[in-house]
């Protein structure tokens, strides 16, 4: 079972965006996915984009999953895929058992706000990591869950992680990982207990930059996420392209 996640795609008409998510497209291609998971920020701004990306991902072969982030507009992502959108709830998210997992979307953002908020959709969430049948799962949302250490972004982490992680630490079924986006930077950690990946983007990467007073250079590729369960065993495999 092969999960491929894209991240901040940030597709606007002024930017080369598109043609970079085309470019991860082409490679998952040869890849043939189960399915792809979308964690967020398709759009640059809230009020345009994700018109642009109806053709390109409407196209695509696999099963689709997406979740809004910050930088996404919920009513333009209902209106873009109505019929993928109806049975919603207004918070977007959504569960998916495939091939013997769960995929688990959590809608972290927050209306007009950069930073992320599950705090109001905790209930919801333990009852998908418990739902019935018992399986193992992956939990993908927008936000970052530890500090990445890059000033700014920081600032709009999930704010009140402490209350997923009492919650993850005491579930009886906890994911066997944790992915998001929001960085722009492909990078990992433990959140309780519990690999934790940042899916790179699409677009134009973040430097890595610790607020020194140099900033070191930029010249990231387009990166993608690829999660491989078989066995009972789950690896997650970085992807520059």
């Amino acid at each position: 079972m092969i999960i491929a996640q894209i991240s901040d795609i940030h597709a606007a008409a002024d930017n080369d965006n598109l043609q970079r998510l085309e470019r991860a497209l082409a490679w998952l291609a040869t890849l043939a996915p189960d399915a792809l998971v979308l964690t967020g920020d398709l759009a640059d701004n809230r009020h345009c984009g994700h018109d642009l990306l109806a053709t390109c991902l409407n196209a695509v072969p696999w099963p689709l999953f997406i979740l809004p982030g910050n930088a996404d507009n919920r009513d333009r992502l209902r209106a873009t895929w109505p019929e993928r959108f109806a049975d919603k709830r207004p918070a977007l998210h959504f569960t998916a058992d495939i091939g013997g997992i769960r995929l688990i979307g959590l809608n972290s953002t927050l209306e007009n706000s950069d930073a992320g908020s599950v705090a109001a959709h905790l209930g919801w969430l333990d009852q998908a990591l418990n739902a019935s049948p018992a399986l193992p799962s992956i939990l993908f949302l927008h936000h970052h869950l530890f500090l990445c250490g890059i000033p700014g972004i920081d600032n709009s982490i999930c704010h009140d992680r402490r209350q997923l992680e009492t919650l993850l630490r005491n579930s009886m079924r906890p994911p066997l990982a944790i992915a998001c986006g929001h960085v722009h930077r492909p990078m990992m950690s433990l959140f309780a207990g519990i690999p934790a990946y940042v899916c790179g983007s699409v677009c134009a990467a973040n430097p890595l930059w610790f607020g020194a007073d140099t900033v070191p250079p930029v010249n990231d590729p387009v990166y993608l996420l690829i999660h491989r369960f078989n066995d009972g065993e789950l690896v997650s495999y970085h992807v520059a392209v």
